[in-house]
């Protein structure tokens, strides 16, 4: 094989956040700089960092030592020594390499199982890997077909069908209980960390309008702008619940700050239209006894927590369908990595030309009729197959001669697959080359 492809990685499992903030790579010009100082070493390298994840992918040549490399110019890069870095780093090479790539982008590595978020943080990263021409061949294609095997996994599994966080779950039970949230207006009394992940669920839900109080109003209003809401003091929470249908409290007082008398009033002002409260404090936010009024549903953290171990189980059984695809989609790309070597090509070309021949060949003999001469049907057999042969000799002796240049013959060769459809999948146009590369030829 042409390439090396390495991995190189630490996540939330192998390192707390002190430690991934230490070495995130935040600062692009660094890294690049280290890339740079790489020189040959290196061929192609995508950075993914994230809250949770810090990812190298790097393709290089065999024996060229790129792995240490790289995990200095890491280290260097973040201002810290590889005896710091290394203790928390995972590696995979080749194929492992490969199914790593796939697990991350169909939600599999993740804190949550099938999280969908990281695959737009994914996308993220290949973007500026091609915007700063470090995605060539087989970064391109890897990465294409790492979102290609996200997509089997969300349509042909359940794996992010199911709310595995109380956020989610919360929203979740809303959407059960009203069915279209298009015209419902939710509030959120709260503005930490709960408060905003139910916040990007509402949204995510469709609801009409979203309202925020909190003690602090500097940060209510500093949530509700980021999802075009409204911010309340927290004085106003009573007299602001006849105007919502969903309220989500995630406070932390040490005492209930709903009670049920106040909810009866606010159910007349409603004219007894349905409400859904959520309370995911502990202690809690609203008082128990809201839960005997007609026309409330009102649901604490313990009630969240049974729906979302119940999920957490159904994504686990629903993952195994998911590896099983990654499993099916590693084996083919190790093919196609294999293809770039020039004579699988030079086989499937040749082989592909005298397929077509004898399709061919098979329509004229069919026409011929039964009575033509046996020497007639050879004659036409050898004339299908050496023009076969010899319209594919020209791009066989240049695709020889590309092979034998540094770093371009790969190109070709996937340009060739691709062009005849000798892998027998649709592949993006872009797969094969990187913008500058595009430019240039």
């Amino acid at each position: 094989m042409q390439h090396d492809i390495h991995l190189f990685g630490l996540n939330h499992r192998t390192a707390g956040v002190d430690v991934r903030e230490c070495f995130a790579l935040k600062d692009q010009e660094a890294f690049e700089a280290c890339v740079h100082a790489l020189g040959r070493a290196v061929d192609e390298v995508m950075v993914l960092s994230t809250c949770n994840r810090v990812e190298l992918l790097v393709v290089a040549k065999p024996g060229s030592g790129a792995a240490q490399k790289v995990l200095d110019c890491w280290a260097e890069s973040s201002g810290r020594e590889s005896p710091d870095l290394a203790p928390h780093v995972y590696a995979h090479k080749g194929l492992d390499a490969v199914e790593h790539l796939f697990r991350v982008a169909s939600g599999l590595d993740s804190m949550v199982l099938g999280e969908p978020q990281i695959l737009g943080q994914l996308k993220q990263a290949y973007k500026a890997s091609v915007e700063k021409n470090q995605a060539k061949v087989v970064v391109n294609r890897l990465l294409h077909k790492a979102f290609s095997v996200a997509k089997r996994v969300r349509t042909e599994t359940g794996i992010g069908a199911s709310a595995v966080s109380i956020s989610y779950a919360a929203v979740e039970l809303a959407k059960r209980i009203f069915g279209d949230m298009a015209d419902k207006k939710a509030m959120l009394v709260g503005a930490g960390e709960m408060a905003e992940l139910a916040a990007t669920h509402l949204a995510g839900a469709g609801v009409r309008e979203l309202r925020v109080v909190n003690r602090t109003f500097a940060r209510a209003e500093e949530l509700a702008q980021r999802f075009k809401g409204k911010a309340h003091v927290f004085s106003e929470l009573i007299g602001r619940l006849p105007e919502v249908d969903i309220v989500i409290t995630s406070t932390g007082s040490a005492e209930p700050i709903i009670r049920a008398r106040d909810i009866k009033d606010v159910l007349k002002k409603r004219r007894q239209r349905p409400m859904f409260f959520i309370d995911i404090a502990v202690p809690r936010d609203i008082d128990p006894d809201v839960n005997s009024l007609d026309n409330v549903y009102l649901y604490d953290i313990d009630d969240l927590k049974e729906v979302v171990e119940e999920n957490k189980a159904q994504r686990q059984a629903e993952a195994e369908k998911a590896r099983e695809i990654i499993a099916v989609e590693t084996a083919k790309f190790g093919t196609w990595l294999d293809s770039l070597d020039l004579q699988p090509t030079i086989v499937d070309l040749l082989g592909r030309g005298e397929d077509l021949a004898r399709k061919e060949l098979a329509k004229t003999l069919r026409r011929l009729g039964p009575d033509c001469p046996e020497e007639t049907r050879a004659a036409v057999e050898t004339l299908a197959l050496t023009l076969a042969r010899k319209l594919y000799h020209d791009p066989l002796v240049f695709l020889k001669r590309r092979s034998q240049e540094d770093g371009g013959g790969e190109r070709f060769l996937d340009i060739t697959r691709r062009m005849f459809n000798l892998d027998g999948e649709a592949v993006p146009p872009d797969a094969h080359l990187d913008r500058k590369q595009g430019e240039e030829n």
